[in-house]
């Protein structure tokens, strides 16, 4: 007969397997998805960075924190509600992309990068960003709002139902514009000037009341403005910056761990989005080009003298609005070379 052998007794102190799983799934974060909007297509930039830091996140987290995208979502979805609106604005999401010149309603020092003629290229647009970075964040923390990353967009040029050959043409323009910066500088050179956001332009180009556009040609591009505008003249105006932005409180209520996993997803989208601009302008021209669109890569000498000449009063402006600090940061820029 084969003897009995008992079982040998587990230690008292060592778990069941299935108890030691329950305990670390009951310890473990709670899986955290933040709404984030954007008022770009998902093929511009903005929208294109969005899923980049979607993507980044969830990777980096194993799936325990994700980002639920919303593209093209409209004015009112702004992370950032306008100043006389400052309620709702935990029914807009947790956070989201919003163009600098939207953020200049609140803080003038936002419109630093839509100043005209300062920083025209990717390195000097990306030196300007690195001199204000720190700033931003902090308006952007009295706003309720922590910085996660900037997103550049190629230069801003001026699209057009008819060829801009001369200084007439331009004097012959109803021009979409952006904010008070670009809508003064637009009028002081002669021609008529009605901002909007790109959003709500689009009704007013098929009516005809607006037959220009200031913006950057990556945003015109993603909207398929040559329906409207088959003209395109690279002015070099500025080089347009977006602010991606989250709740101060949806951010600190995440663990340091987590908060160390959004700050390195964030990073890692902004590096992908300045490397994406250094090809995206010639795609955009190349894309435009296919659907019909006549690219000039620099305005006529008459045009280009009326913008230029009218760019020196807002710049001023802007300087004696924001005061010596936001200056100063002009100031460093022309200390480290300029554009």
């Amino acid at each position: 007969m084969t003897p009995f052998v008992p079982a040998r007794a587990q230690p008292a102190s060592a778990p069941a397997p299935a108890a030691s799983a329950a305990s670390a799934a009951a310890s473990a974060p709670a899986p955290v998805t933040w709404r984030m909007t954007t008022e770009a297509p998902a093929a511009g930039m903005a929208g294109e960075g969005l899923s980049t830091f979607a993507e980044e996140m969830k990777a980096r987290s194993g799936g325990t924190l994700l980002v639920a995208p919303a593209f093209e979502a409209g004015v009112d979805a702004r992370p950032l509600p306008p100043p006389a609106a400052t309620a709702a604005r935990d029914a807009r999401g947790d956070g989201g992309d919003i163009p600098a010149e939207a953020l200049g309603q609140l803080d003038p020092l936002f419109q630093l990068p839509s100043l005209p003629f300062i920083a025209t290229s990717l390195e000097s647009a990306r030196r300007l960003a690195g001199l204000a970075r720190a700033d931003y964040a902090r308006a952007l923390a009295a706003q309720g709002q922590h910085l996660l990353y900037i997103t550049p967009w190629p230069p801003t040029g001026l699209w057009s139902r008819a060829p801009l050959a001369s200084l007439a043409d331009l004097r012959a323009l109803t021009v979409r514009t952006a904010d008070t910066i670009s809508t003064g500088l637009i009028r002081t050179a002669g021609a008529r000037a009605v901002e909007l956001p790109l959003s709500d332009t689009m009704p007013r180009l098929r009516e005809g009341s607006v037959n220009a556009v200031l913006c950057s040609g990556d945003d015109g591009a993603a909207r398929k403005l040559w329906r409207y505008l088959p003209n395109f003249t690279a002015i070099g105006y500025a080089m347009p910056l977006s602010f991606t932005t989250v709740g101060n409180a949806s951010y600190a209520a995440l663990t340091p761990a987590q908060r160390e996993v959004v700050d390195a997803a964030a990073q890692a989208t902004e590096q992908r989005q300045w490397a994406r601009l250094s090809t995206r302008i010639a795609e955009n021209a190349a894309q435009m080009m296919a659907n019909g669109v006549t690219v000039r890569g620099e305005a006529e000498p008459g045009v280009r003298a009326a913008l230029r000449a009218a760019a020196s009063a807002p710049v001023a402006a802007w300087r004696a609005r924001t005061g010596r600090a936001a200056g100063a940061i002009l100031d460093a820029f022309a200390a480290s070379g300029g554009d």
